[in-house]
Formats: structure tokens, C-alpha cells, sequence
């Protein structure tokens, strides 16, 4: 009997931000970061809310995903499992800054994709061969209201994880709610199929500073009875990691 050898999968990843405010506010409320020794991305979202307080909201996403790069860092360097949800808690109890951000790390091992989220957006998973995709659902308590993590505001026993096997020709799309506010998942699935990370994001821009665009934000808006015309302006992360055969080239 022959038994057939287990590819061994790898992410290869690439990423593009645009801030909903690219002259006065570059750096945005969002943060991300992408280990590809470590197979490891993850992505946050600042509470704009904040800023009405006088804070950067875009701060304690920032700190938390620099924390969440650290924490993988120094798992890796003691031979520990690198668990998404222990990243995340560790990037939490590290993170003292006022403020309060949705978060949704992602780690690829031993062929499965494992993922930790807290809030309204996280990943899509487009499965190779099929017409259906995967999307991470909601974390919110009522509309535009979503769990957030934050000194005031909430810690990962809120999380949701994840845990799906991938295989080569698979693709994971992670954004804030920037783009899965401003796209369907069926649009981002056809762009995904043409072009790249940078213009999925400008196709989500475009749609958040179009005036008739019929979005998700949208329709959630009008079924929550809070009607909303066209795309939302937010700040627009997305990371697309490719799931290839480690063995092939990039």
C-alpha cells in the first residue's frame, strides 16, 4: 500500500490600508501585522468614538497589534504553541492606552486555518472548486454596536475561534469592516479571482465614498431601521493570504 505524503501548506500574504482620511489623519484608526515566518496575520479596528473624547482612536489598535507581533515573537522563541487566542490575550493584557478596537487574528498550522475574533468583521474564506464561501459572522449586540476589546469595554472571553482545514488554491481574505461594510462577500470573491490586495481595497473605497452604492452597511442599516444611503466611510484594511503548497514556489 502506498501512502500518500500530507502537503504541508504555507499563507502567502500580501496587504494594503487605505485611511478614510488620507491627507488629514493618514495613519487611520486601523492597524494590522503579517508574520510569514510564524504563518500569523492579524488586524484591528479603532472605535472612532473616541476621538470624540479626544483620544486617537486609532492608537489602541496600533499598540495591540504591535503587542500581538511581540507575543508570537516570544512564544516562538520558548518553543510555545503559537495559539491565536493566547496571542490576543497576551497582546491585551500588554495594551493600557485609553481606548477600545475590534481585533480578529489568524495562524496557519498543520494544514488549518485557526482564527480568534472580536467584533463586527473578521475573515472570508474562499474554498477552492466551490461556490460558497466562508465568512466569520457578527460580534455585535445591535447595529453599528459590536463587541470591542478595552480596558472599559471588554476582554478575549468574548472571542470567538475558529478552526477549518485549508487546501492549496484556498484563499483568506481578512479586513476591518471598511471592506466588508462596503462589499459583499460574492463581490470580493470575484475581484479576488482578477486582481489584487491593493485593489480590493480601492474597489471598497470607491464604494465607501459613493453616494448610491447599495452595500451591507446599507441594507443593515435599513433593516435596522436606520436608513442609510450608499457606502460607509471608514478606514479600509485588507490582507489576502494565497494557502499554496510549501514545496512550490511563491
Amino acid at each position: 500500500m502506498t501512502l500518500m505524503k500530507e502537503t504541508n501548506l504555507k499563507m502567502v500574504c500580501g496587504a494594503f490600508y487605505i485611511s478614510k482620511d488620507r491627507d488629514g489623519n493618514p495613519q487611520g484608526d486601523d492597524a494590522y501585522f503579517i508574520n510569514g515566518e510564524k504563518q500569523t496575520i492579524g488586524v484591528a479596528d479603532g472605535v472612532g468614538g473616541w476621538s470624540h473624547k479626544g483620544i486617537d482612536a486609532g492608537e489602541y489598535a496600533r499598540k495591540l497589534m504591535s503587542h500581538a507581533a511581540n507575543a508570537v515573537q516570544n512564544l516562538a522563541a520558548v518553543g510555545s504553541d503559537i495559539n491565536p487566542k493566547q496571542v490576543l490575550t497576551e497582546a491585551y493584557s500588554k495594551t493600557l492606552e485609553d481606548g477600545s478596537s475590534t481585533a480578529c487574528i489568524l495562524i496557519l498550522k498543520h494544514n488549518n486555518l485557526h482564527a480568534v475574533n472580536v467584533g463586527d468583521r473578521g475573515f472570508l474564506l474562499i474554498r477552492k472548486g466551490q461556490e460558497d464561501t466562508f465568512e466569520s459572522p457578527k460580534q455585535q449586540k445591535g447595529f453599528n454596536h459590536h463587541h470591542q476589546l478595552g480596558r472599559a469595554s471588554g476582554n478575549p472571553s468574548l472571542a470567538q475561534e475558529f478552526k477549518t482545514p485549508v487546501k492549496p488554491g484556498e484563499v483568506m481574505v481578512l479586513g476591518t469592516d471598511g471592506l466588508f461594510d462596503n462589499l459583499y462577500a460574492t463581490q470580493i470573491k470575484e475581484i479576488i479571482k482578477l486582481i489584487s490586495d491593493s485593489e480590493t481595497a480601492e474597489h471598497a473605497y470607491q464604494n465607501s465614498t459613493d453616494a448610491t452604492a447599495y452595500t451591507p452597511y446599507r441594507q443593515a442599516a435599513a433593516l435596522a431601521g436606520r436608513p442609510h444611503i450608499g457606502g460607509k466611510r471608514d478606514d479600509i484594511t485588507v490582507i489576502v493570504a494565497y494557502i499554496v503548497d510549501s514545496q512550490q514556489p511563491d
